[in-house]
């Protein structure tokens, strides 16, 4: 990982749109601060496509497509995007897999709850699961103690073994049935509303992250970036980013940010 001061002139010149991660990459301890706001402002402003990548739950997801200065969102992990259509102002709600398949998910995701609470004492149901369309998310350290390394690998292969997916982010593990991702429902997205073909553009996106669910990004887009934190977590990455920034969080997206507008 190369600092982020060092990224050339000419691939700052050719980014058109900034991808990034929410929890301890744009925030600090929970807090989205100013200065990380002010340059998710200044990237769309300056013309860049801005597009949070998240686990957090659809609740947060439409107030984030319809307040915050971006362009769309992608939730649960890649289960939709959102997009507000401040023309005709209407939400977009693209979900990757139909009602009923949802349904009948979540009923074995419920179950599933309760057996990886009786098998990890410590672990929690995330507090935001309440507003959650398709993923269980698992507290590992946001609202409770500090769970050590052996009890996260314990929730992710609970939730294997019941054949889900599970990512590890910086304060829960996710679980989910369905074959998305980050990464795939970030291709449909851009494919559907914005006419990028990710395949040939992903030179020319940059994608900020800081945990081991950031992975599939970092390993796609040549010019990922990881916030200083991302160090932390970096040996359980099967992908590490190309950039790195000094500082961490919020104030590592904020030096992402400036450094791609210090060429424009």
């Amino acid at each position: 990982m190369r600092p982020i001061a060092d990224m050339p002139d000419a691939v700052c010149r050719s980014i058109r749109g900034v991808l990034t991660d929410i929890d301890d990459t744009l925030t600090d301890g929970g807090r989205l601060g100013a200065a990380a706001y002010r340059a998710l402002e200044r990237l769309r402003d300056a013309g860049l496509l801005v597009i949070p990548i998240t686990g957090r739950p659809g609740g947060w997801c439409d107030l984030i497509a319809r307040q915050w200065p971006v362009d769309a969102v992608v939730g649960e992990n890649g289960a939709f995007y959102f997009r507000y259509d401040d023309r005709s102002r209407r939400m977009i709600r693209r979900f990757v897999d139909d009602p009923a398949a949802l349904a009948a998910r979540r009923a074995r995701l419920d179950a599933l709850a309760e057996t990886i609470l009786a098998a990890v004492p410590g672990a929690a149901i995330s507090a935001d699961q309440r507003y959650r369309h398709v993923d269980l998310a698992v507290d590992w350290c946001e609202d409770v103690e500090r769970l050590g390394r052996a009890d996260v690998e314990r929730i992710v292969a609970l939730f294997e073994a019941a054949g889900a997916t599970a990512k590890v982010s910086s304060i829960h593990v996710n679980g989910w049935f369905g074959a998305h991702d980050k990464l795939t429902t970030t291709r449909t997205l851009l494919a559907e509303v914005f006419d990028i073909d990710l395949a040939a553009e992903r030179d020319h996106l940059v994608f900020v992250g800081d945990s081991p669910n950031d992975a599939p990004m970092f390993g796609h887009f040549p010019n990922a970036v990881g916030v200083a934190n991302v160090v932390e977590l970096a040996d359980a990455m099967p992908h590490r980013p190309a950039w790195v920034t000094r500082a961490r969080g919020g104030a590592g997206f904020a030096e992402v940010a400036e450094r791609l507008l210090s060429v424009r």
